[in-house]
């Protein structure tokens, strides 16, 4: 991701309507340039390591390395997910870390940034081992996250019953706190719709940018990589609106079907045979193949650095939705815009995850449960007011969608730092003029 960043415009002027500028630009940046000599928020995340030593159910001992990253609270707790992989390292984390700031900020939800996780094959653990590696793990941070310090989720490997854990341990150090986690289960403080949310957020930032090119969902062809989750809720969700998914993926296959596959019977499909493979209302096809297949909108909702210099030119489609964190590398990201394809990003078209926790730690904290209806009706307003912010930095700025967003993020994070410090500052002087 870091491959982006030097093309975003920081400012400290707002260019979000309704909103006085906080400095002029020379002033934002003479404040900045004091502001990353003393302030934690412009360091590099800091990153808390530590070994999670459990019995395992045969009596032997086993060592996992943890750790969470905590990257900016300027606008709020910091919020992140927790993953359980046994590739997980502390660089990747970092950076999935400052992706959470600027995704929070680009949906406008008051949160930083932050990721955790273990380096674990959860596959090989058992349930129990599962349980007691996750207690462990939250004995170690549960004095670095909390309500409005640092938030959790679910991420790879993880679930809501890995939240309800952390909950449950967390609970015994600080009183029950439901809203410590998010991405629980029901039965715990968890929100309806959040199992959804990923990818009904994602179809929504699809039908913003589609009827800002005077298209709808339902005369489009849309190809998706990936069915897990985030896919497999896109492609219902876009079938039941009319659109036609052509072409899926998952680690098991890739399946075609040009005039349309059942979508239904795909996910019933999917669940009893553990992935698409062998799915007999369409043809298998090489899933390497799949993103260049002949399609209007193609979704990437799998894994990040699929799309890069190597298949970039010869993919066909118009529009790319990135429903997985950075799929697109910096070099095709340069090839598909000198194309003329227009890519929704993923800060902003998979934020719907992050929004919903959001819902759901507000639900918490009010003891007050929303009905399902109002969760998804507030996500779409969430995820349509954000292509809005972003598509007017865009114009402000005669730059992508991508680069609109990151400047978007950018601009309120460094705008809630500037303010906080600007009154830092003021009041230590005003100190030290009293001689206190």
């Amino acid at each position: 991701m870091s491959g982006f960043f030097p093309r975003v415009v920081v400012s400290c002027r707002s260019s979000e309507k309704g909103q006085a500028p906080v400095a002029t630009l020379q002033d934002c940046k003479a404040k900045m340039n004091a502001l990353a000599a003393t302030s934690r928020n412009f360091k590099q995340a800091t990153k808390l390591l530590g070994w999670c030593t459990i019995p395992r159910d045969d009596g032997s001992l086993a060592s996992f390395v943890g750790f969470r990253v905590q990257h900016d609270n300027a606008r709020g707790p910091m919020k992140g997910g927790i993953r359980y992989h046994p590739e997980v390292d502390p660089d990747e984390v970092n950076a999935l870390a400052q992706l959470m700031t600027w995704k929070t900020a680009v949906a406008n939800v008051p949160y930083g940034g932050a990721k955790g996780g273990i380096g674990c094959a959860p596959g090989e653990l058992s349930l129990s081992e599962l349980e007691r590696l996750t207690r462990v793990f939250t004995q170690k941070i549960h004095d670095l996250i909390g309500i409005h310090t640092d938030v959790p989720a679910p991420d790879m490997g993880t679930n809501p019953q890995t939240m309800a854990w952390i909950l449950d341990e967390y609970s015994k150090f600080h009183g029950y706190s439901p809203a410590v986690v998010t991405g629980k289960p029901v039965d715990l403080g968890g929100s309806l719709g959040r199992d959804a949310a990923t990818g009904r957020g994602v179809v929504f930032a699809t039908e913003a940018l589609l009827a800002e090119y005077g298209k709808s969902i339902s005369d489009q062809r849309f190809v998706i990589q990936g069915f897990g989750n985030v896919g497999s809720w896109a492609a219902q969700l876009i079938s039941e609106a009319g659109g036609k998914v052509v072409a899926v993926s998952d680690v098991s296959g890739a399946v075609k079907n040009s005039k349309g596959l059942d979508i239904g019977k795909l996910v019933k499909h999917s669940l009893e045979n553990r992935g698409v493979k062998g799915f007999g209302s369409g043809d298998a096809i090489n899933p390497n193949s799949l993103l260049t297949e002949d399609c209007d909108v193609l979704i990437p909702a799998a894994l990040g650095g699929v799309i890069n210099r190597e298949n970039a030119n010869e993919i066909r489609a118009k529009f790319i939705i990135e429903g997985a964190n950075h799929p697109t590398d910096p070099e095709a990201d340069e090839i598909l815009l000198k194309k003329g394809v227009v890519i929704l990003p993923d800060i902003l078209a998979n934020s719907g995850g992050v929004t919903v926790s959001y819902f759901e730690w507000v639900q918490n904290i009010q003891g007050f449960m929303w009905d399902e209806e109002k969760v998804n009706r507030e996500l779409k307003t969430y995820m349509s007011n954000g292509f809005k912010d972003v598509k007017e930095m865009c114009k402000s700025h005669d730059c992508d969608l991508r680069m609109g967003a990151f400047t978007l993020g950018v601009n309120r994070v460094a705008r809630a730092t500037v303010l906080r410090v600007i009154r830092l500052l003021e009041w230590s002087n005003t100190n030290k003029a009293s001689g206190n």
